[in-house]
Formats: structure tokens, C-alpha cells, sequence
């Protein structure tokens, strides 16, 4: 597969104000989002897919994803979530990894960042409307929603999985109109609740591409990759999708190493991201017949 499609690929960066959410210091909720989208001849309308950052990260991660997929003709929307973003460790000494695990992010915050995601939806249409130039190419109708570690665990929401609230009450979020997603390092949440895995995962109703490392251990909780395969093996649908990446770590999918070791496998493996994730969205926003053949072909089910 080719590394770069057709188009040209252009960015651009804003933030939408919820009036009627704050969050935790009494500030008014923000969500700052980047674009990156296809530029150049014969465009006609291009699927959405929306983006969630993991924990301590920002808009500006997985960027060899989105600017890949811009190339071939969808609009990517990346999200920074306040109060679980990069913020929280930028400007303070030690590894950002140490910064986090000392930090206690509360359910609020938590359950505020799932609401940053129909709100900017909403919001996005509206500034489609007063930006042409990009929004005229921009499908509502062929949305996907995706995310790395907290921001899979984001999309979990999205796509019909219960969650805990502060009181450990059940409820959901689901967003309906995504039609498809892709979990970066899925997240299970029994460290969360009691509640059998079949009823917190089972509502679930979307494809899903699970995309995990042989060393895809969490940095936060002691568990490795095979227990982010709890949420694939309770969604009662048949179009659950698996990619396990031999030697994977956890930060392959956003692109950047920061700190971290250097990843030896790292061009391997990008190419075996961008291979899934492009046949992927091809088969479920384009309805491309090849690439389902091939998804269903090439990634364990």
C-alpha cells in the first residue's frame, strides 16, 4: 500500500465554548480541536473521523495517522480533552509518565471529557457551515470516532459502553451517529466497576477495530495487551476486528516517543497501522467491497 494518497493535506486549528458545562476550577469548558484535510481536485464529499487523545496527550497526537488518511480523502478531527491533557505534566520535572501516575483525575473530569464529544459534533457541523472551504467537502452523513488508550476508551463510550458515575451508577453516552470506530489500545474498565463485563461492554452496537501490542502493557495499571481483548470478546457482534502488532508498545499509535526508549519496530510497525486503519475505514465509511474483503481476511475476528 502506498504511504501517501493523492491529496494534498492542510490543517487547521480552532476551539468551540461550551457555555453550559465547566469544568473543575469553575473555568468555562473549552475543546480545542485540530483539522487536517484533503486538499485538490475532485473531491466531492469525504467521511469524518473523529480523534481522542489518551491520557496526558493533546490534538496534536497520532499525526501519521490523520495526515495519511487526509491524503486519501477524510477529514480528520482531533480533540483535546481539558483537564486529562498534556497540560498536566508540560513545564513540570520528571517523566510525564511519573507526573501522571501521582495525579487522582476525578469521575467528573472524566465523564466531562465523553461530553467534549457530541458537543464538538454538534459544534463542528455549525463551523463546517461558516467555513466552506473545508466544510463543503465534509460528510455528516460517514462518521467514524476513534482514540488512543483514554481516548479509546472515549470511543468505547461512544460506541455503547456503560459507564460508572460518581455515585457507581450505569449510564450511557452512546453517540449514534458514528457508525464505525477504532480503539488504540483499547481500555477495559473492571478497575472501575464490579459490574460483569457483559453488561458494560454488551451495549456496544458499532464495528470496531482493536488495535493492541504484544508489549502494549498499561503505564498506569498492571495488566498487559491481553486484557484490553476483554471488550472485543464481550460485544455480541461478529464485526469486532483485532490487530495484535508483535513487539507494540503502548505509545506506537500516537506517533511521538517523547521520553520514552526508541522504538526499534517503529516503522514496521506505523506501516501495519496505516494498512489497517486505511483498508478499515475504506470498508465502513466508503463501503469499499476490496478493503472489507481484505479487513475480514487480515484482522483476527
Amino acid at each position: 500500500m502506498s504511504n501517501e494518497g493523492s491529496y494534498k493535506v492542510l490543517m487547521k486549528r480552532g476551539e468551540f465554548v461550551d457555555e453550559a458545562r465547566y469544568n473543575e476550577d469553575g473555568s468555562v469548558r473549552t475543546v480545542p480541536f485540530k483539522l487536517y484535510y484533503p486538499s485538490g481536485e475532485g473531491i466531492e464529499k469525504a467521511p469524518v473521523i473523529f480523534w481522542s487523545h489518551g491520557y496526558g496527550g493533546s490534538r496534536d497526537g497520532a499525526s501519521f495517522i490523520s495526515r495519511h488518511l487526509a491524503s486519501l480523502g477524510y477529514v480528520l478531527v482531533h480533540l483535546t480533552h481539558y483537564g486529562t491533557d498534556s497540560s498536566l505534566w508540560e513545564g513540570k520535572p520528571g517523566h510525564p509518565w511519573d507526573v501522571l501516575r501521582k495525579l487522582k483525575i476525578s469521575r467528573e473530569t472524566t465523564i466531562n471529557r465523553f461530553y467534549d464529544v457530541p458537543f464538538a459534533f454538534d459544534q463542528m457541523i455549525s463551523w463546517a457551515q461558516e467555513n466552506p472551504d473545508v466544510g463543503a467537502i465534509m460528510d455528516f452523513e460517514r462518521v467514524g470516532m476513534s482514540g488512543h488508550s483514554f481516548g479509546a476508551m472515549t470511543t468505547q463510550v461512544m460506541a455503547g459502553m456503560k459507564f460508572p458515575n460518581a455515585q457507581q451508577e450505569l449510564f450511557e453516552i452512546r453517540e449514534p451517529r458514528f457508525s464505525a470506530g477504532i480503539l488504540y489500545s483499547p481500555v477495559p474498565i473492571g478497575h472501575l466497576t464490579d459490574v460483569d463485563p457483559g453488561q458494560l461492554y454488551g451495549g456496544i452496537d458499532i464495528p470496531l477495530l482493536h488495535m493492541t501490542g504484544t508489549d502494549d502493557a498499561s503505564p498506569l495499571e498492571d495488566y498487559g495487551y491481553e486484557h484490553r481483548l476483554i471488550i472485543r470478546d464481550n460485544v455480541p457482534r461478529d464485526d469486532q476486528y483485532v490487530q495484535v502488532l508483535e513487539n507494540g508498545d503502548h505509545m506506537v499509535y500516537n506517533g511521538t516517543r517523547g521520553k520514552l526508549v526508541q522504538n526499534p519496530y517503529r516503522e514496521r510497525h506505523e506501516a501495519e497501522i496505516i494498512e489497517a486503519v486505511t483498508h478499515f475505514w475504506n470498508a465502513h465509511l466508503k463501503d469499499d467491497p476490496f478493503a472489507m474483503d481484505w479487513v475480514k481476511q487480515n484482522l483476527v475476528s
